[in-house]
């Protein structure tokens, strides 16, 4: 695959490892299955720790990852952190983490305290309310970034010098704008390139729009990942626009390659995503290149 020689070392800025039988993880190991935007995920109810990451990674050169909460027990959130502190001294994987606080809990300050402690830790992640459809997104929801309790714990991230990674579908994406504004240094991270799941033009052009609004503040970026679709295999001929409309919205300094994995292992190989990225980008210079699969993520994560 001559792609590799074009970028020589990656940061995988989101990817997850899980031990079911060191965590509790309900949506990996309770018996109903949750709504899931690739479908049957079953195929993810197992073991994923290093080793399984560095075979799937071959033939690249995945220098640093950053670990994001991958949804384990919310009764103990710091569990997980204390394991992934563990497993990063014991394999060096992963570089960094995200970890998980519900913002809007009257006991959010003390969780965010807690968790800061770990040096693995650069920032939370807590997905806040959201509607299923653009139809239906109303601000000012209970627990949406609206919400003045969940703005309360939101404040403390920059107390502690936290990042913040959103997951949400782009129609939040003007709530996030707001909270970009209101707390300009906290460093505000989108995932999954803002899930533009629904790929009719009227779709993407709203999308689009969305990612422009919030880009707008410097203190936003993207990553770049989570780009599959349900039911079919992951396709340059698809993600190649998506993928280079969002780093002409935020640029090659606030864009981030990311895998997801292994949650995208549902719908290609490793190679084939990293492969896929290297041929959406290809037109762009080698320095450009370099930011999007290694740099931007050392800098933003502080790698």
């Amino acid at each position: 695959m001559s792609d590799a020689r074009h970028v020589t070392t990656i940061i995988d800025a989101h990817q997850h490892f899980w031990d079911l039988d060191a965590n509790y993880y309900p949506w990996l190991q309770d018996p109903e299955p949750i709504a899931f935007r690739y479908g049957d995920y079953s195929a993810l109810k197992r073991n994923y720790l290093p080793a399984d990451f560095r075979r799937d990674m071959a033939p690249y050169q995945v220098v640093k990852t950053v670990h994001i909460e991958a949804e384990s027990d919310r009764a103990r959130p710091v569990a997980e952190t204390e394991w992934l502190q563990k497993l990063s001294h014991q394999e060096s994987l992963p570089t960094a983490c995200v970890a998980h606080a519900a913002l809007d809990r009257p006991d959010a300050h003390s969780i965010l305290k807690e968790q800061s402690s770990f040096p693995l830790v650069r920032g939370i992640r807590h997905k806040p309310a959201a509607a299923l459809s653009p139809s239906e997104a109303k601000r000012g929801g209970l627990g949406s970034m609206d919400d003045p309790n969940w703005r309360r714990g939101y404040a403390v991230l920059g107390e502690l010098r936290l990042s913040f990674d959103l997951q949400t579908p782009w129609w939040h994406l003007d709530a996030a704008a707001d909270l970009a504004r209101d707390f300009p240094t906290t460093q505000i991270i989108i995932n999954h390139t803002g899930l533009p799941v629904d790929r009719s033009p009227e779709g993407l052009a709203a999308w689009r729009r969305a990612l422009e609004a919030v880009a707008a503040f410097p203190n936003v970026a993207i990553k770049i990942s989570g780009l599959g679709q349900m039911g079919q295999p992951w396709a340059l001929e698809a993600n190649g626009p998506v993928i280079r409309d969002a780093i002409a919205i935020f640029g090659t300094d606030r864009s981030m390659f990311a895998s997801n994995y292994p949650v995208d292992s549902l719908v290609a190989p490793y190679a084939t995503i990293v492969a896929g990225f290297l041929a959406a980008i290809a037109d762009l210079p080698l320095p450009e290149q370099r930011k999007l699969f290694h740099d931007n993520a050392e800098r933003i994560y502080r790698l």
